[in-house]
Formats: C-alpha cells, structure tokens, sequence
C-alpha cells in the first residue's frame, strides 16, 4: 500500500480526481501539533477555540527509471518523452489556486451588480474570492484520511536526461490538515462534504484507538500499585 494525495480538478461537467500515488512511500512523517487560541476565563483555564492544528512533513522520491520500467505504456511512453515533469507539475499544481478565471468574473460581476443597485463605483466585493487553493486529501492507508492544505513545497532536482529533464527528484512536502471551522468556509468546493466526512473519519478512529488504549493504562497501573 502506498500513500498518496487526491485533488479534484474542476472540469465542465463534474469535478474529477486528480491522484497522486507516492512513487515511493516517505521513510519518515513528521507530525505536529499546536494547540488551538486560549478562549481561557477565570471559570475554566483549559477553554479553547476550536480543534488544534495538525501539520504533517515529509519527503518523497521520484525517478523517472522505475516508471518506464514498472509502468503502464502511457506512464511508460510520459516518462521517457518528459522524464518526471509530469509529476513534479501535478505536485506544484497543489499550490496553485482553481477556477481562477471563475472566481475573478464572479468578483467582476458582484462589483458591478452592487454598484447598479447602489448607484457607487463598481469597486471589487472583499466577500467573493479572487482565487481559492484546491482541497487536497492526503491518504497514508485507510487509518488516515485526511483534508489538507499544501502549504510548502521544496524540489531538488538530482539528475537529468539528455534533453535536460529531470529523471529523479525528492520533493519536501508540507500539509496543513483543515479543521471542521475551516471546512464549514469552503462554500460551495466540490470537495468539502467529501473533506469534512474525511476529517470526521479520522477523527472517530483517533478517539477509537485512545479508548482501546484504556486497557493497557489498566495494566500499568496495577503494576504500580504496591499491594
């Protein structure tokens, strides 16, 4: 089983998955938390605002070799015209925002019903979007499913072919997951009832395993106990 990540592509009819399967799965994740605001008051210290902040990094591997060897004909036929440019390029589109000619009519036209309707300059609406990143889901097995945000992206390049395509890269990614308070301002994204299930998902299995760990926590404290 590898991991991989899944965008939806806007297309004209419906939205398609875009996925990413890991060419090799990372040797190491890091994973790393940061509690939510304080929303501390003199009744209850431990009040928080929302769920904490999870963040995954880690590094993978791409190589244009094993592609034209374990491929299919057309992964095969890709990889020797282009090397790895496809993949790297699927990559970095995670970082790019969708439907950026959509949403920048969609201002125009706000702009401009406002400013009929209220007779002021056709200034651009700060509540529509001009452009939006896609919803990515990272799946690393089926214990972990999870929305995320690309928030960095490093390529480093190690060799190339004649034509000066890259042949193997590793790429150092950075995820953000979305919480339930981020996945509610999405609107209308394709993806969003998919993320929010997706994080809920995750969520239950989390609490799930905490609750089975009870029974080795029973164990120890027995051994404790100097009766």
């Amino acid at each position: 089983m590898r991991g991989a990540l899944i965008q939806f592509m806007p297309t004209f009819l419906v939205p398609l998955p875009n996925v990413i399967i890991f060419q090799y799965n990372p040797e190491s994740i890091t994973h790393s938390w940061t509690q939510p605001q304080s929303a501390a008051t003199r009744g209850n210290p431990l009040a928080v605002r929302g769920m904490p902040g999870e963040s995954f990094s880690m590094q993978i591997a791409v190589d244009a070799g094993d592609m034209i060897a374990d491929g299919s004909p057309v992964a095969q036929g890709i990889a020797t015209v282009s090397g790895i440019y496809s993949r790297l390029a699927a990559l970095e589109m995670l970082l790019f925002p969708t439907n950026s000619a959509a949403d920048s009519l969609l201002g125009s036209v706000s702009a401009a019903a406002g400013a009929a309707l209220g007779g002021g300059s056709a200034a651009a609406d700060p509540t529509v979007p001009r452009s939006q990143v896609p919803v990515v889901l990272f799946v690393w097995g089926p214990g972990r499913i999870v929305p995320v945000r690309v928030t960095t992206l490093t390529i480093t390049e190690k060799l190339y072919d004649g034509l000066l395509n890259p042949t193997h890269a590793d790429a150092t990614l950075g995820l953000t997951v979305l919480t339930p308070e981020e996945l509610a301002s999405l609107g209308g994204d394709p993806l969003k009832s998919v993320a929010k299930a997706a994080y809920e998902y995750s969520q239950v299995l989390r609490e799930a395993l905490a609750v089975a760990n009870l029974a080795n926590s029973v164990e120890s404290i027995i051994g404790m106990l100097p009766l």
